[in-house]
């Protein structure tokens, strides 16, 4: 919620979106202001056994490290670029509450302390409709809201109230108009329907099927918020967290946000890989951007999906109609706790991955010289 202001001189409107953006467990504890590392999972009691793991695979990851570690090669590309609008997916609730939610087999927190994490990467917006920003409950939750605001952080999705939860972030640009940012959670993504926002009660935006019904409500929210010239961001927290099928209610909801709620761009994510891109009537939807940050390394039995491996989404729409002028995605690898780059090898992994999944959607992928993928629809003969 809450509104932003900047000014951008060359044409279109630049978006950086990326996966889920987890700071938690392991991470917090490399952090210079480390949460008590109990963990409550069924096998695994402490956080710092995740720190272990990883340096198992990449060998030893520092300790106490200052709050631009975690960007990695991030921060440079968004020096280069200057997308006027930075999105993530803020998969953590921000808090040092030792009361677990109960009854779920994980919980992530990032310790308020280490916040600046956020900010040294000039993030303005935190989308909070997901499946761990309540993992330390109602206590947990409202730390997290009164956090960000602290920093002058933008969020959506999350509030203590059912109005503050449905209310968009707004990011003004000057001579462009609006960037309003929407966001919901779905329990396909692991959300408690407990978690729902009510008119007295805390909670996130919460979507609880993708029915006709379901999108009326949608495009009432949007209607009332939307003006002239704003672009529209739909975040959505969708679907399971491994596998490229793409359900055909997913598909055909989207694409209904588009035709008739007026999205210019559907955000999607929860899977733990990227997915597929479609571009539909000339307006992008991510189904599924993958993990950015976690501190899954060396943890096993998904190695096929190459769970590490990201990107940068960097989305130009055109401000008048909200058309996509252009979509790039940077390739990014997770390792020791930080985002790198991706090597040439991990790249053609995941432009192979791209090439197939996107071209299910009729949209073709290529790498220019500099290894930016570049998506575009295919064209008619």
């Amino acid at each position: 919620m809450g509104l932003s202001f900047h000014s951008k001189k060359h044409g279109g409107i630049q978006l950086f979106l990326c996966g889920d953006v987890m700071p938690a467990r392991a991470i917090d504890q490399i952090l210079p202001h480390p949460n008590k590392p109990v963990l409550y999972e069924s096998y695994v009691k402490d956080a710092r056994d995740y720190i272990r793991l990883a340096e198992r695979i990449n060998g030893s990851i520092p300790r106490k490290v200052d709050e631009h570690y975690i960007w990695g090669d991030v921060l440079a590309e968004l020096e280069a670029r200057c997308p006027e609008v930075k999105i993530i997916n803020l998969e953590t609730s921000v808090t040092s509450s030792d009361t677990p939610w109960p009854d779920k087999g994980i919980h992530y927190r990032l310790h308020p302390l280490n916040a600046g994490c956020l900010t040294s990467a000039k993030i303005d917006c935190c989308v909070l409709a997901n499946n761990h920003v309540m993992d330390w409950g109602s206590q947990g939750l409202n730390e997290t809201l009164e956090t960000l605001k602290s920093k002058h952080l933008l969020f959506c999705g999350a509030g203590q109230n059912l109005c503050e939860a449905q209310a968009p972030a707004e990011i003004a640009i000057r001579g462009k108009g609006r960037v309003l940012v929407f966001a919901y959670g779905m329990a396909s993504s692991g959300v408690p329907e407990s978690w729902q926002a009510c008119s007295d009660r805390p909670g996130i935006n919460y979507l609880s099927d993708l029915t006709q019904a379901s999108l009326n409500k949608v495009c009432e929210q949007i209607t009332f918020h939307k003006q002239q010239g704003d672009l529209v961001v739909f975040s959505v927290h969708w679907g399971g967290n491994w596998g490229y099928e793409i359900p055909a209610e997913q598909r055909a909801f989207a694409q209904a946000l588009i035709d008739e709620a007026g999205v210019d761009v559907v955000y999607g994510h929860s899977s733990h890989h990227v997915k597929g891109v479609e571009i539909y009537h000339g307006k992008p939807i991510l189904y599924g951007c993958g993990d950015f940050l976690n501190d899954y390394e060396g943890i096993g039995h998904y190695e096929v999906y190459r769970g590490e491996l990201g990107g940068m989404y960097f989305v130009r729409m055109c401000p008048e109609g909200g058309k996509l002028l252009e979509l790039e995605l940077v390739p990014t690898r997770i390792r020791k706790f930080q985002v790198q780059r991706a090597s040439s090898g991990d790249s053609d992994w995941l432009l192979q991955t791209l090439l197939r999944e996107c071209g299910k959607l009729n949209t073709q992928v290529t790498r220019s010289e500099d290894g930016v993928f570049k998506i575009l629809a295919k064209t008619s003969v």
